[in-house]
């Protein structure tokens, strides 16, 4: 039997239990887009967090002084540590796997003033560098210059929010403001970005000018001791070596500030690394749970295969007979059969795929909720699906096609006869 005369032969069979045929292939079909729509699923809830997170910042730590809970270098615990205007140069030399430790200086609710409209305005000041680690682009204009900050220029990077409250729908860049008093020109507006977490209010309401313009114009003020920041903002030169920036960093700022670097309390700090490592776990384990529910769904309707092909094997029982009694060979019946079971479980397959990424690429243009960036389906998971329906076809057609091909054509007549 040539192989397109297989081909035809197993088509009209399949197509002689149109109802059969069908419902089996459901149950095939649904399994596959089970295990896409679900893994696809998680990869869009860990995608979206990867974005949210960056929009934040782009894998960083936020280090503030704290009050040191174990005794060190002669000083009692419980002393409250400050962190100095000048302490990132001191502590950059010692930090090789860090690529940025830049300071932050903040001010709350800071007098602010346009020709148009007044506000209370929170304002922060960091080095250009800044921009990039926080993730503040800009929609118009451009934030504050290596120069600028090194000469303590009185320029102002604006967000979003805090134009809308000083000139409404007027034009910002390059007009005057005045910040606690000062005047400060406008070089730049931030576009805008969605915020689901700050350690210090939403970044599109805020002011942003350079470092040294924010220590010379509003410099922390009593209780705070004079020449003092709020935090640090770290950067590893990657996310291998990470942890090894962060003690690097401890160290450092221990051996200024003569505390324990294994005193946590002394360097409270936020790791957005291991924030967002901790959220892929959780999101990866529901994608393989998920994923685990759909080879379930999978493999029960590569049983209900199998049971359909031995039902096909008792009612052709005499149809087998023939075929062997007029010199049919063993081999002949087993490729009959695993045709038969590999076209159902493949078609099965194909329409899984096809509704599954259909349905992926329809949602997707739907606007996505934070934290869910759409079903994303992987290549991956399809290699991974091609390989099960191979699984499923062999184990469903191995023992109903073996069973065929050892019937013996003198008892399938008599037994055909009989029945």
């Amino acid at each position: 039997m040539s192989i397109s005369d297989l081909l035809k032969d197993t088509y009209q069979t399949l197509t002689a239990h149109k109802l059969r045929t069908g419902l089996t292939m459901f149950g095939l079909a649904w399994g596959i887009v089970s295990i896409t729509l679900m893994t696809a699923a998680g990869d869009g809830f860990r995608e979206g967090q990867r974005q949210v997170a960056e929009k934040f910042g782009d894998s960083i730590v936020i280090v503030w002084p704290g009050r040191t809970s174990l005794q060190a270098g002669g000083e009692r615990a419980g002393r409250k540590i400050w962190w100095t205007t000048r302490d990132h140069e001191a502590i950059i030399p010692q930090c090789p796997d860090c690529q940025n430790i830049l300071p932050e200086l903040e001010r709350g609710s800071i007098p602010v003033r346009s020709a148009y409209n007044n506000a209370l305005l929170d304002v922060s000041g960091s080095n250009p560098a800044f921009q990039t680690i926080r993730y503040l682009p800009a929609e118009e204009g451009r934030f504050f210059s290596t120069e600028d900050d090194l000469q303590a220029r009185r320029v102002a990077f604006i967000g979003p929010e805090a134009r809308k409250q000083l000139f409404g729908a007027r034009k910002a860049l390059g007009e005057r403001i005045t910040v606690n008093g000062f005047p400060y020109e406008v070089i730049g507006v931030m576009k805008h970005k969605e915020q689901d977490s700050s350690y210090s209010g939403r970044d599109i309401e805020k002011i942003f000018v350079p470092y040294g313009a924010m220590i010379k114009d509003l410099p922390n003020k009593p209780p705070m001791p004079p020449e003092t920041i709020d935090q640090f903002i770290v950067k590893a030169k990657s996310l291998e070596v990470h942890e090894a920036c962060v003690l690097e960093l401890k160290r450092a700022l221990a051996a200024i500030h003569d505390f324990d670097p294994a005193d946590k309390e002394a360097v409270p700090t936020w790791d957005t690394v291991k924030e967002s490592r901790g959220f892929a776990s959780m999101a990866n384990g529901m994608k393989y749970f998920l994923g685990a529910m759909g080879v379930v769904t999978l493999l029960l309707g590569g049983i209900g295969t199998m049971n359909v092909m031995l039902v096909a094997v008792q009612e052709r029982t005499r149809e087998i007979g023939l075929r062997k009694a007029v010199g049919a060979t063993r081999r002949e019946i087993l490729l009959m059969f695993f045709a038969e079971t590999f076209m159902i479980v493949f078609g099965s397959g194909a329409v899984g795929f096809a509704f599954a990424h259909g349905l992926c690429a329809a949602v997707n243009k739907l606007p996505m909720p934070m934290y869910f960036a759409g079903l994303i389906a992987t290549w991956q998971v399809s290699v991974t699906c091609i390989v099960l329906l191979g699984i499923v076809a062999l184990c469903s057609a191995m023992y109903p096609a073996s069973r065929a091909a050892s019937i013996d054509p003198i008892e399938a007549l008599r037994w055909e006869a009989g029945g």
